[in-house]
């Protein structure tokens, strides 16, 4: 199937991820963790905005009513650009947040994962939590490796798919049941999106590409890009057909990759690219918290010393 490819932005980013199209402003937003930058694109002007350069952004959820929702590897936070972020929550049920991906359910609440990974590859039981309009965390499934991409399903059911990186599993909900399993050939499962048809879309870690499943996990198509470490995907403009893929410059977890895999012989990554297939995506949700519990539990950052 022939797709048109092509690069939006290239800032180099070390570690995009986590692309979220808001069907209100029409505007892409997305985050390079690594190189602690927010960005905003607006698909009317075609313009890039750098919303912040000092506050690490692993996922994040607009907020309904304003703001961001926003998970990192110090935790749980509320921020809005220009102003410093409040932290919600360090710790839930005793395990410690250090966050990844995140997303809104058509509820409001967000799912996020934890992560723990050593550079030798090995990785502590990780947790997926719940963070309810209440403000209050709970885990809601545990014995992950490394938490990464979430979805949900077109008919709004929980959490339909969610990426498990070091298992090298795209698990399926309501109760965890592998959807599929990436040989490591192919790279690493990393960030998520589900199309109006319900097929689960997967951007590969180290694969330099994406893929396509049916609800059965059959593979129904492989896309290849220029970009080894493509990290992350998401539908968007006015028809919600155009995808947007965020890319890596910077390599990490390398014990992960491929049998022979070097970074140094091909491109990895750090531009955002955009590609149209015919096929329309579904709308992210927002985060809904509730304003009363947020003004409670929420204090200021004191943790970094850069402020957005």
């Amino acid at each position: 199937m022939q797709t048109h490819l092509e690069i939006i932005i290239d800032d180099g980013n070390l570690c995009g991820e986590g692309p979220f199209w808001d069907d209100r402003s029409q505007a892409l937003y997305w985050t390079d963790i690594t190189g602690h930058r927010f960005f905003r694109y607006d698909w009317r002007r075609q313009r890039r905005d750098v919303l912040s350069d000092s506050f690490e952004v692993a996922g994040f959820c607009p907020q309904e009513k304003g703001g961001f929702l926003v998970t990192n590897h110090h935790g749980i936070w509320l921020w809005e650009p220009g102003a410093n972020p409040l932290v919600l929550a360090t710790q839930a049920e005793g395990q410690e947040c250090v966050m990844n991906d995140c997303a809104a359910d058509p509820l409001g609440r967000v799912y996020s994962g934890s992560w723990h990974l050593d550079e030798q590859g090995s990785s502590a039981p990780s947790f997926l939590f719940r963070i309810d309009a209440d403000v209050s965390v709970h885990s809601a499934d545990e014995g992950i490796c490394f938490s990464n991409g979430l979805a949900f399903s077109p008919d709004e059911s929980t959490l339909s798919t969610f990426a498990d990186t070091v298992a090298r599993c795209i698990y399926a909900y309501d109760w965890r049941r592998v959807l599929t399993r990436i040989d490591r050939s192919e790279g690493v499962p990393d960030g998520l999106a589900v199309d109006e048809d319900g097929f689960v879309w997967c951007a590969h870690w180290f694969g330099g590409c994406l893929t396509r499943y049916d609800p059965d996990g059959k593979r129904e198509r492989r896309i290849e890009l220029p970009a080894a470490q493509t990290s992350s995907l998401c539908f968007g403009g006015p028809d919600l057909d155009e995808i947007y893929v965020t890319s890596a410059a910077r390599s990490n977890s390398l014990m992960l990759a491929p049998e022979g895999y070097d970074p140094t012989q091909r491109l990895i990554g750090g531009a955002l690219y955009r590609l149209r297939t015919g096929i329309r995506g579904l709308r992210k949700y927002r985060s809904n918290l509730s304003r009363a519990a947020l003004e409670q539990v929420a204090t200021p950052n004191s943790s970094h010393p850069k402020e957005p």
